[in-house]
């Protein structure tokens, strides 16, 4: 029987800690959060009452997240709707969801919406990024849709998600963006928390372990063979390999024998802190699920009304709005007190709908996730490492290695799927 460490109890770490077990490894989970989940972990609003931290949902071609989700017996509550989805541009809300509203997104003239629904529908018809390797979305859509389209539409999403490095952001990346995406989005009633508990559970009953609250401080090759995980708490294990899902900066950190040469390809990069401001309302704000903010001078880049997607009522009767934002690890933001984040907001709130008022506002809740957007550049590619490292008995599995796609519940599935079929061949 394989003794298997998994670092990092999110939902790469899961699965393959899940799938390992199935097939006979001892396998012990170890996890710094008091959840499992990650960064798609939830919190309570109330006793027994779950959401997610960060929104999240699935689209129709999350065939991976979608079969694991059935398999845990969790498929009768994958709940699946097309919300509205609509961009808030020149003050004014468009939808913005399909081909049909792309003709009638009146802030470009319509010879640019012809022209860039042509490349749209190219860029979904591909098949893989591989001819696209090498140039920057900036560059591309300017030449290919128009400098009108990228002014309007793209160049302010990637400038909300990337900040400054908006124009260094390579083709793949939005070549990705553009093909998974489906107008049909799911969501897992009771919130995606769930699955995340189910697949702990499964562990546990398959003879593993989840330790949670647990953190890392060190990974060692044993003399005798064989990987000592050393704990903050003074603890260890003695396994025979060990997984780490966790950020390939942080895996470098922590397994001093890496050799150097692996650390000056693979530690490499820059990636942007995750920020949710999360209010409960008590009436609707929007009409919208998902409102790209594409207008200057807005504190967050999208709005997500999540109780236009599912019933207030499941949520105490609630309206549950995200102000989602990718900020530097220095930001401010990261760190600020969910008051001043409310009172900093509030505002603009009040922009998008001028009957807002702060007395509207039952609760609020912040969070803040380090490094979970990876700055996706031209030469990304080629400092991916792959799954086995220099160091005999460590594997690596992280969001860094789901390139071209976006991070995200799906991804990361399909790459644990990947590894575990490596391990196990």
């Amino acid at each position: 029987m394989t003794r298997t460490a998994v670092l990092g109890a999110g939902a790469l770490g899961l699965t393959v800690a899940y799938r390992l077990a199935q097939r006979g490894d001892q396998v012990t989970v170890v996890e710094r959060e008091p959840l499992p989940g990650g960064l798609a972990a939830g919190f309570e609003i109330e006793r027994g009452m779950w959401l997610d931290r960060f929104y999240h949902h699935l689209f129709a071609s999350d065939r991976h997240a979608i079969e694991l989700i059935t398999e845990l017996g969790l498929g009768d509550d994958l709940v699946w709707r097309r919300p509205l989805t609509v961009t808030l541009r020149d003050r004014k809300v468009h939808q913005l969801d399909s081909a049909t509203s792309l003709l009638g997104f009146t802030p470009l003239p319509l010879t640019d919406r012809l022209r860039m629904g042509a490349w749209l529908a190219y860029l979904r018809a591909l098949g893989n990024a591989e001819r696209l390797e090498g140039q920057t979305a900036a560059d591309w859509i300017r030449r290919r849709m128009g400098s009108r389209g990228y002014d309007v539409l793209w160049g302010p999403l990637l400038t909300g998600k990337f900040g400054a490095l908006a124009d260094r952001i390579a083709l793949p990346w939005f070549w990705a963006r553009v093909h998974d995406r489906t107008a049909r989005l799911g969501y897992l009633r009771g919130g995606f928390q769930r699955l995340y508990d189910r697949l702990a559970e499964r562990i546990v009953e398959l003879g593993g372990e989840v330790r949670l609250g647990t953190e890392v401080s060190e990974i060692r090759v044993e003399p005798t063979g064989g990987m000592r995980v050393v704990t903050a708490d003074g603890g260890f294990l003695a396994v025979d390999r060990v997984v780490s899902t966790l950020a390939i900066r942080l895996t470098c950190r922590l397994a001093p024998e890496l050799p150097e040469d692996y650390r000056s390809r693979h530690d490499w990069g820059s990636a942007y802190g995750a920020h949710c401001l999360v209010l409960a309302l008590d009436r609707p704000l929007t009409q919208s699920y998902w409102m790209n903010v594409n207008d200057p001078g807005y504190p967050f880049m999208a709005l997500v009304e999540h109780t236009n997607y599912m019933d207030p009522a499941e949520y105490g009767g609630r309206h549950l709005v995200y102000l989602g934002n990718y900020r530097a690890m220095d930001d401010p933001l990261l760190r600020m007190p969910t008051a001043e984040v409310v009172a900093q907001f509030a505002p603009h709130l009040a922009r998008i709908n001028p009957a807002f008022s702060t007395d509207w506002v039952t609760d609020a809740w912040s969070f803040a996730a380090p490094f979970a957007q990876p700055i996706v550049t031209v030469d990304y590619r080629d400092h991916i490492p792959p799954f086995e490292t220099p160091v005999r008995g460590l594997w690596v599995a992280s969001m860094f290695q789901v390139y071209p796609h976006d991070r995200g519940q799906n991804y990361s599935i399909e790459l644990a799927e990947r590894l575990v079929a490596l391990l196990s061949g």
